[in-house]
């Protein structure tokens, strides 16, 4: 099955030749080795660039062993790229595989590593080299790689599959797609599995094997990973819910009866959103132009890495739109935001009240600004009301959408606000939808 990634592609090929590392980062197993060694080779193909051109090297492989030692890895592509009339695109897979080695060169006592960071920021120099890196555990999966490269690096992060995306590669009937994909969520190798036991499975499997490990090794944590497992548990149960570590330790102690420092709790969020396996969203109030810190929202990276870790037990509809909505705007190159906006307003004998409206989602990109309310339906005035009261309370003349679960025919009410079905919101382009 072929399923295109054409954003990612885009991104990749926008950045050819300029002058920097392309790192691509995500969640392991979204799709980074497929987009960089298949989708963006077969650019490269196309644009007439010749196969002995382009170097592949996929350092997981027990073949290429030799070449996690960075030294043998740096003599090897030089040696291959030596042709200075010609120019050369080097593709390394799982480069975090390559190991930090002392230098041989200088006393043992001086304690320096040369590791796959020197041999790339090496490549890099070369004027007939264009250089990209993939890589997929602990080491990669960190946004500190990107960090170490500074500004030599360039980094093309990759989602789970967006609905559209889904939508487009969905081999069964249409009218499903929306249905399998909040249940099994995007995450591409469960597209190729065929029934409910292989998909939970899979998804499940990812979790034990795979993230989870990731984190341990890479943070080494020696405490009990039960503790990691049931905090992934708690915050896919409250998925979109306002929360921050005191609340999540509380939680700890009255519902496993475990005693957590709240500052515990706060490193192993931190953890889990450097993976990508979780997204935090900070608050942002409206009038005050201000952020606030505490409670935020986390949501999943893939909603079917959510529903497998609760064991597809909890499917309440509206924390996976809300989370659905929050990764598809991320992937849309949005900076997603929570809004609050400050609503005071008097009893009947004359007290002043103060309080809070929620907007689920500010998206910022550049000079534009949308509003977005997640519904699952605005039925009934009383309803509608209810959904745009936050919505009525902003001020500016920056758009405002109300998403829907039902299929809708898209329509403005009088105070300027859209209202659009959850699919249709998916599967256009904001642009298309507000010029439709």
């Amino acid at each position: 099955m072929i399923i295109n990634r054409d954003r990612y592609l885009k991104q990749l090929t926008a950045k050819k030749w300029n002058g920097k590392i392309k790192v691509v980062t995500g969640l392991r197993r979204c799709g980074k080795s497929f987009l960089l060694n298949t989708l963006f080779v077969e650019h490269l193909l196309k644009e007439g660039v010749k196969s002995t051109d382009i170097i592949i090297l996929a350092l997981d492989e027990a073949a290429n062993a030799k070449y996690r030692n960075p030294l043998e890895l740096d003599a090897y592509i030089r040696e291959l790229v030596k042709n200075k009339r010609r120019k050369y695109y080097v593709l390394l897979d799982e480069i975090q595989k390559v190991e930090s080695i002392p230098n041989p060169y200088l006393p043992a006592e001086s304690g320096e590593l040369i590791g796959f960071v020197d041999v790339l920021l090496g490549l890099m120099k070369l004027p007939n080299v264009d250089v990209y890196v993939t890589g997929s555990n602990s080491k990669m999966l960190s946004k500190d790689i990107v960090t170490e490269f500074r500004d030599r690096g360039d980094e093309i992060h990759v989602c789970p599959l967006t609905f559209n995306e889904f939508y487009a590669a969905y081999e069964g009937e249409k009218r499903y797609a929306w249905r399998d994909f909040w249940h099994y969520g995007g995450m591409p190798y469960a597209m190729q599995l065929s029934s409910h036991e292989e998909k939970a499975r899979y998804l499940q499997d990812l979790f034990q094997l795979t993230y989870i490990r990731d984190v341990i090794e890479r943070n080494k944590v020696k405490a009990d990973t039960g503790v990691l497992e049931t905090l992934l548990d708690i915050t896919a149960s409250a998925v979109g819910s306002l929360t921050n570590p005191s609340r999540l330790a509380n939680t700890f102690l009255t519902e496993q009866k475990l005693k957590i420092k709240s500052d515990t709790v706060d490193l192993y969020l931190g953890y889990f959103v450097d993976s990508y396996l979780l997204c935090k969203s900070q608050r942002y109030d409206v009038k005050g132009r201000s952020y606030i810190s505490t409670p935020l929202k986390y949501y999943y990276s893939d909603v079917g890495l959510r529903n497998a870790r609760l064991n597809f037990r909890q499917q309440e509809e509206n924390h996976i739109m809300e989370n659905v909505l929050y990764n598809e705007l991320v992937a849309r190159g949005f900076r997603v935001d929570v809004g609050v906006v400050p609503y005071h307003w008097k009893t009947g004998d004359g007290k002043t009240i103060h309080s809070q409206l929620e907007i689920d989602f500010i998206v910022n990109k550049g000079f534009k600004r949308i509003y977005i309310q997640s519904a699952l339906n605005v039925d009934s005035k009383e309803k509608r009301e209810q959904e745009i009261n936050s919505l009525m309370r902003v001020d500016d003349s920056f758009q405002k959408i109300v998403v829907v679960k039902d299929d809708i025919i898209p329509w403005t009410d009088e105070s300027g606000i859209m209202y659009v079905g959850i699919e249709e919101f998916l599967l256009k382009g904001i642009d298309e939808l507000l010029n439709s």
